[in-house]
C-alpha cells in the first residue's frame, strides 16, 4: 500500500514544523513536497526530516503539480488562509489548516465555499484539541458530571509567538526583540495580535464544549502598548442564553505552559448546574467539583486513543476511512469560532458591546 503523500504549504507559522515530524514519524505517509517563497524558512525542516532538494519548491503550483498530494498543510499567516485554501481546492487535495481558521468571517466562508463539492476534507487544527486534560473535561461533561454546562472560563497564551520555533526549541529575549519590526505576528494587516492567535482557541473549543451554541452578545477589550500595533492582551466576554462565559488571551505569560505552568494557570474552567471541572494544560489531571462531593478531587486524565493521538494521525484516519471531520477541527464548529472572534475584535475596536456577528 502506498503512503499518504503530505505537502507543506507556507512556514509563516511555526507549527508547520512540529505537524511536518508527525508526518515524518506516521508509518503511513510520507513529506512529499513543501513549498515557501523564501527559502530560508524551508532550512530547518530540510534538515530535520532529511527533505530532498527535488521535494522542495519556492513555486506553488510546481509542487503542487509535481507531489499531487493526499493532504496539503496550510502554515501561512492568518490573512492568506483563504487564498492558500482556494489555491488547494483547485489540485482536489484534502486541506489541514493550522490555527486560526481564517483572517475574517468573510474568509472562512470562501475557504467553506472552495472545499464545497471538491469532496475532500478540510480541518482546521487547534493544538488543545490534542491536550488530554481538555479532552477528559469534555468525556466528563458529556456524561452529566457537572450538570448542564453553563460558563466556560479560557486562559491562555505564552510568553510570545517569537520565543519559540518548531519543537518548542526557544529564542532568545534579544533574537526576539529583534525579530519583532519585521513579524507578520505583530502586524494587524497579517492577522496578527493575541486575540486573533489565541480566542480561537477558546471559542472553539467552547463551542465544542457548548455543544456548537454560540453567544448573544461579546464584549471585549484589549491593551494598548505604545510603538505595537496589534494586541498583546485582550480580555472577551461572551453572553449566552444560559449564562456568561470569559476568554482571556495574553501574550507575555510569566513562563510557556507547556514548559512551566504560569500563574494565573492556562486552560479551561468549567462551570455546571452540579459541579465544576478546571482542566489545566498540558496537566496529568483535572479537578472536579460536585455537589454531592465539593472537595476537590482530581481525575486522571483519559489517555488518547490510536487514531487520535495527534492531529496528523487523526486527519489521516478520517481521509483513508472516509470518517468525517469532527470535534474542534470541525469546520462548522470553527465558523462559530472565527464568529466570536471576529466580533471580539470589533468590539475591542468600537469599545462597545456587540450582538454576535452572522
Amino acid at each position: 500500500m502506498s503512503k499518504y503523500r503530505v505537502v507543506g504549504i507556507s512556514f509563516d507559522h511555526m507549527h508547520m514544523g512540529d505537524l511536518l515530524r508527525m508526518v515524518h514519524d506516521h508509518p503511513e505517509a510520507e513529506i512529499a513536497g513543501i513549498y515557501d517563497p523564501d527559502p530560508k524558512q524551508m532550512a530547518s525542516a530540510i534538515e530535520n526530516f532529511a527533505i530532498p532538494a527535488d521535494r522542495v519548491f519556492t513555486d506553488f503550483d510546481a509542487c503542487m503539480s509535481a507531489t499531487q498530494p493526499d493532504l496539503a498543510i496550510l502554515c501561512a499567516a492568518t490573512a492568506d488562509h483563504a487564498d492558500y485554501t482556494e489555491r488547494l481546492a483547485a489540485y482536489n487535495t484534502n486541506v489541514f489548516v493550522e490555527k486560526p481558521f481564517a483572517g475574517s468571517i468573510a474568509d472562512a466562508r470562501r475557504m467553506l465555499a472552495a472545499m464545497d463539492g471538491t469532496g475532500k476534507l478540510m480541518a482546521i487544527n487547534w493544538p488543545l484539541a490534542w491536550v488530554e486534560s481538555h479532552l477528559t473535561a469534555k468525556r466528563l461533561i458529556d456524561e452529566g458530571m457537572i450538570g448542564d454546562l453553563i460558563e466556560v472560563h479560557f486562559y491562555d497564551g505564552n510568553r510570545g509567538p517569537l520565543y519559540h520555533l518548531a519543537d518548542k526549541v526557544e529564542v532568545s529575549a534579544d533574537e526576539v526583540e529583534r525579530q519583532k519590526p519585521d513579524s507578520w505576528w505583530y502586524k494587524k494587516a497579517s492577522g496578527g495580535g493575541s486575540l486573533l492567535d489565541y480566542l480561537g482557541y477558546g471559542a472553539t473549543l467552547g463551542t465544542w464544549y457548548m455543544d456548537g451554541a454560540a453567544p448573544l452578545e461579546v464584549t471585549s477589550v484589549i491593551d494598548e502598548a505604545p510603538g505595537i500595533e496589534v494586541d498583546q492582551h485582550s480580555i472577551t466576554i461572551c453572553r449566552y442564553a444560559r449564562g456568561l462565559s470569559k476568554m482571556e488571551t495574553r501574550w507575555g505569560t510569566f513562563t510557556d505552559p507547556w514548559m512551566i505552568q504560569p500563574q494565573p494557570t492556562c486552560g479551561f474552567a468549567f462551570v455546571g448546574t452540579q459541579g465544576t471541572i478546571a482542566s489545566p494544560d498540558y496537566a496529568d489531571h483535572v479537578t472536579v467539583q460536585t455537589r454531592t462531593e465539593p472537595t476537590p478531587t482530581p481525575v486522571p486524565v483519559d489517555r488518547l486513543p490510536q487514531g487520535r493521538r495527534n492531529a496528523i494521525e487523526y486527519v489521516l484516519h478520517c481521509i483513508g476511512t472516509g470518517a468525517p471531520i469532527t470535534g474542534p477541527l470541525d469546520p462548522a464548529i470553527g465558523l462559530v469560532g472565527q464568529r466570536i472572534v471576529d466580533t471580539a475584535a470589533r468590539s475591542a475596536m468600537e469599545k462597545r458591546t456587540l450582538a454576535l456577528l452572522p
